[in-house]
Order: C-alpha cells, then sequence, then structure tokens
C-alpha cells in the first residue's frame, strides 16, 4: 500500500509522456508551399489546453477508501506475522524437546530428529512464502481498484471542466513546479469520498 504513489506518478507520467508526444505529432504539418497554418482552428492551441493536478499524499491521507484498505492490509499482515510466529514457537518447542534429551539420544533417534527438523524448515518457508504471496496479491488488487475509481471518478468530473491532462503529484515525483490555481485534491478527495459512502 505504501507504494501506492509511487506506482499512480510512473502511471501518471507515462500517460502524459505519450500524450505530450501524441499531441505534438498532431501538431506537425506537412510543408506547403504558400500555406500558412491556421492555428486558430488547431485541436492543440492553447486556449483550449488545460490541465490540474491532485495530491496523492493528501489523497492517501483523506481518501477514506484508501484508510480502510490500509488498515484492512495491515491486520491481514498482522495475521501472517502471527501466524508464522505460532508456527516458530511450535518449531523451537519440538528442538527443545530433543535437546532435553541430551546424549541420551541414539543414532537412529538423531537421524529422525535430523529429518523432522528440515522437513519443518521447508514447511515453515512454503507456508511463509504462500502467505506472504497472498498478501502482495491483496496489496496489487486493491492498488488497482483504487486506480479505477480514480479514473472513474475523474472521468465523470471532467465532463464539464475540460482539461487535457490531470496529473497525480506525490513529492517523488520529477515536477518542480506546480500553479495551486490548478490543484484539485479536494475536488477528488470530496468527490471519492462521497462516492465511497454511497457504497457503504
Amino acid at each position: 500500500m505504501k507504494n501506492l504513489p509511487v506506482i499512480l506518478s510512473v502511471l501518471a507520467l507515462a500517460l502524459a509522456g505519450y500524450s505530450v508526444y501524441s499531441v505534438s505529432n498532431r501538431n506537425v504539418q506537412p510543408k506547403q508551399s504558400g500555406v500558412v497554418p491556421d492555428k486558430a482552428n488547431s485541436p492543440a492551441s492553447s486556449s483550449s489546453f488545460r490541465i490540474a493536478y491532485f495530491d496523492l499524499d493528501s489523497l492517501a491521507a483523506h481518501y477514506n477508501y484508501y484508510k480502510d484498505a490500509e488498515r484492512d492490509a495491515k491486520e491481514k499482515e498482522n495475521a501472517v506475522n502471527a501466524e508464522l510466529n505460532a508456527l516458530q514457537n511450535k518449531y523451537q518447542k519440538r528442538v527443545a524437546e530433543w535437546q532435553k534429551k541430551g546424549n541420551a539420544i541414539t543414532q537412529a533417534e538423531s537421524q529422525q530428529m535430523q529429518q523432522e527438523y528440515a522437513e519443518m524448515q521447508q514447511s515453515f518457508q512454503s507456508r511463509k512464502e504462500t502467505l506472504q504471496e497472498g498478501l502482495a496479491k491483496n496489496n496489487g488488487m486493491v492498488m488497482t481498484d483504487i486506480k479505477k475509481r480514480i479514473e472513474t471518478f475523474l472521468a465523470d468530473y471532467n465532463k464539464n471542466k475540460n482539461y487535457s491532462f490531470i496529473f497525480a503529484y506525490d513529492p517523488t515525483s520529477p515536477m518542480y513546479y506546480r500553479d495551486s490555481a490548478y490543484n484539485i485534491t479536494s475536488d477528488v478527495i470530496d468527490g471519492l469520498n462521497a462516492a465511497y459512502k454511497k457504497k457503504n
């Protein structure tokens, strides 16, 4: 969940780069002698090009669905850690039982213990990997869902705003200046929270 701002920033920057490239390619017109391009009719003229941005850190701090999902992910992580700790304690207890026998252990018992210990290690590692994969899969699904919810809201929000681009900003993104006049963070948070409240 902590990687959400980075993932959304990378996706936003990639989309922005592609879109800017596409717009600039559309504006390149073949040279024709005596013909002056009509900039007023250009679909990408400066008068129609509008941008906005929202702050990912603020979104993570105030979007109720994100906070609920983060809390749920933490609970799942704690449950995984509790299960692994219980399993580890069980195995340590078994090893302690062997150690109590000391030199009274026969060769056959020693070999059996070594085999059982190897099986315990393998079982523990297998369970750990399964649980961690489950956590990663769940977190991935949540981040995909959050991204989809943001996209759905912005598509509806932008019907009347007519922004050409809406960027997701976070402190790690390579954006060196932003005018607060184009900050729509509060609109995004309010809209997403309203939509989330309706579903609950």
